[in-house]
C-alpha cells in the first residue's frame, strides 16, 4: 500500500510578506481576468444554457461536426458527441435560440438529405427569462453558502484575524477557479455551481483544520503546523488525484459536465493548498507572534 509522505517545510526561512505575496498575486490576476471578461462580454464567466437560455437538440447522423454546424442558420453554441453504448453517431447540439421548431426543421431538411439523420430528442428549451431567474437563484445560493460559512467561522473562533484568514482563503478558492473557467472556456451551469459550492466546503475544512491545530492544540507554532499539514495536505492531494482522474476519464468518454466538474475541483483544490499553507498561515503567524499582546 502506498504512503504519501508530507514534507516538512521550514517556514522560518520566509517572512509573512513572502508567504502571502504569491497567493495574493494569483488572486489579483484572477480578479483581473474576471473583470476583463465582464467588461468585454457583460459577464465574468461564460454562461451555460441553464442560465442564458437556449435549446438542446440530439441528432443521430453520419455527418461530421462541421457539416452539422453548417446545417443550421444559427451557429451552434456547442456540438458534443455522445460517448455511450448504443449511441453511435449521436450528437448533442446546443443553441442560444429558443425557436425549437425552426431548429428541428433545419435539422430534418439539411441533415437528412441522404436519409442518414434522425432527430432523436429535443431535450430542452429554456427561455431567457427562466435562465436569468435560475442564474439569480444559483448566485444567491453561492452567496448564502459563503455568508453562512463566514458567520459560522467567526462564531467558532470568536477572534477576527483567524476568522478573516479563513474567509479570505475561501474567497480566493472561489475566484481562482472562476478565472480558470473564463480562460478555459468552461461555462457556468448548475453543475459547475455545485462544484463551486463543494469548494467552499473543502476550503473551510482545510482552513479550520490548520487554525484549530495552531490555536487550540498543544505544541509550538511550527510543530502544530506540521501536524495539520500531515492530515490536510494528504486529504487535499488525495481529493485532487480523484478529481483529476474523474475529469480526464469523463473527457475521454465525452461526458462534458463531469469533466468540467472534475477539472474545476482539481484547480480549486490546488488553489486551496496554496491559500491555506501560505496565505492563511502567514496571517496566523502574524496573529500568533505579533497580533496578540499579553
Amino acid at each position: 500500500m502506498g504512503y504519501f509522505d508530507v514534507p516538512e517545510i521550514n517556514y522560518t526561512r520566509y517572512s509573512n510578506r513572502q508567504l502571502a505575496a504569491v497567493p495574493l498575486a494569483v488572486l489579483a490576476v484572477a480578479l483581473l481576468v474576471l473583470t476583463g471578461s465582464f467588461l468585454a462580454t457583460g459577464t465574468p464567466v461564460q454562461l451555460g444554457m441553464d442560465f442564458s437560455g437556449g435549446s438542446e437538440l440530439t441528432v443521430q447522423t453520419t455527418s461530421s461536426e462541421a457539416e452539422i454546424a453548417n446545417a443550421f442558420d444559427e451557429e451552434p453554441e456547442s456540438i458534443q458527441a455522445v460517448a455511450a453504448p448504443d449511441t453511435e453517431n449521436q450528437y448533442v447540439v446546443q443553441f442560444s435560440s429558443t425557436d425549437s421548431s425552426a431548429l428541428r426543421d433545419q435539422a430534418e431538411q439539411n441533415l437528412a438529405q441522404d436519409g442518414d439523420a434522425d432527430i432523436v430528442q429535443l431535450e430542452s428549451t429554456i427561455s431567457e427569462s427562466f435562465g436569468s431567474e435560475t442564474q439569480r437563484t444559483a448566485l444567491l445560493g453561492l452567496a448564502a453558502a459563503f455568508l453562512g460559512m463566514s458567520v459560522l467561522t467567526f462564531l467558532f473562533f470568536r477572534t477576527f484575524v483567524p476568522s478573516i484568514a479563513i474567509v479570505i482563503s475561501a474567497f480566493s478558492d472561489l475566484v481562482i477557479p472562476l478565472a480558470f473557467m473564463t480562460i478555459a472556456g468552461i461555462s457556468l451551469s448548475l453543475g459547475t455551481v455545485a462544484a463551486l459550492l463543494m469548494l467552499i466546503g473543502y476550503s473551510v475544512d482545510s482552513d479550520i483544520l490548520l487554525n484549530n491545530h495552531i490555536l487550540r492544540r498543544s505544541g509550538d507554532f511550527y510543530e502544530s503546523t506540521n501536524r495539520a499539514m500531515e492530515t490536510g495536505v494528504t486529504m487535499t492531494v488525495t481529493s485532487m488525484a480523484a478529481m483529476l482522474v474523474m475529469g480526464v476519464a469523463a473527457w475521454l468518454f465525452g461526458v462534458e459536465l463531469l469533466s468540467s466538474i472534475g477539472i474545476i475541483l482539481f484547480v480549486g483544490l490546488a488553489a486551496d493548498l496554496m491559500n491555506t499553507y501560505m496565505l492563511n498561515l502567514s496571517l496566523l503567524r502574524w496573529y500568533k507572534f505579533h497580533g496578540v499582546r499579553s
